[in-house]
């Protein structure tokens, strides 16, 4: 499989057993962890996928499951989706949000959209059950546009990210951080949230009940590189 190693130190100690690291072309001041099994798949991810670490703090992550487990733990976890997608979920969209957790979202959203008014108004907020899993899908077209955004809580996971059988990459998201796919990323690479226990640079990561608040942009709004919009 091709790689690309770079290494970094923490803690006094070489991580270079543990991960594979990528310095990060875009403005996010972290690393993204990840292996891919070509320099096409690397080079999509690092034009087309955007984490930040350590977006929010645990007790934003609190206020947050607080107000949406008021709804989410009266419904039975969903053994699959209208479309096939996810294995064990419940979900809702969630349009107002209480004044602690408003200023979490707003931050979220300017942080994505950079200010510009092209975001849904309705926040999906999916809950997948820790035996649980998301199938490869792309967001279809028709229901958003050129920005997919989740912030992580609970749980890490990995997300691989799939072209085709020879081009792909799996990342590692961890709680509290947020991601944000575009370009072919968005457009062309299936997406999906790997079975327990899945492993990224030979590490395992165990996922437990894992909740994503998902930002997307609206439908009309979409990279006409990839989408004819006329």
């Amino acid at each position: 499989m091709y790689s690309s190693w770079r290494c970094i130190h923490g803690h006094g100690r070489s991580r270079l057993n543990f991960f594979k690291f990528c310095l990060r072309l875009h403005s996010s001041s972290t690393n993204l962890i990840y292996t891919s099994s070509s320099k096409l798949a690397e080079l999509h991810l690092q034009q087309g996928f955007d984490l930040v670490t350590n977006f929010i703090t645990k007790q934003e992550e609190n206020d947050i499951i607080d107000e949406v487990n008021h709804k989410l733990m009266r419904r039975k976890y969903n053994a699959g989706h209208w479309d096939g997608a996810i294995v064990s979920y419940r979900e809702m969209e969630k349009v107002d949000w209480n004044c602690v957790n408003s200023v979490v979202m707003s931050k979220f959203e300017k942080h994505v959209f950079k200010g510009e008014d092209s975001c849904l108004s309705a926040t999906h907020v999916l809950d997948v059950h820790e035996d649980g899993y998301i199938k490869p899908h792309i967001d279809s077209i028709k229901f958003c546009g050129a920005f997919v955004s989740g912030l992580s809580l609970l749980s890490d996971a990995v997300m691989r990210l799939k072209l085709d059988e020879n081009n792909y990459s799996d990342v590692f998201i961890p709680r509290f951080s947020v991601y944000t796919m575009s370009n072919e990323i968005r457009y062309k690479y299936t997406h999906e949230i790997l079975p327990n226990i899945a492993s990224v640079c030979g590490k395992d990561i165990k996922r437990t009940r894992r909740i994503t608040v998902m930002k997307r942009s609206n439908e009309s709004c979409h990279n006409p590189i990839f989408v004819d919009q006329s």
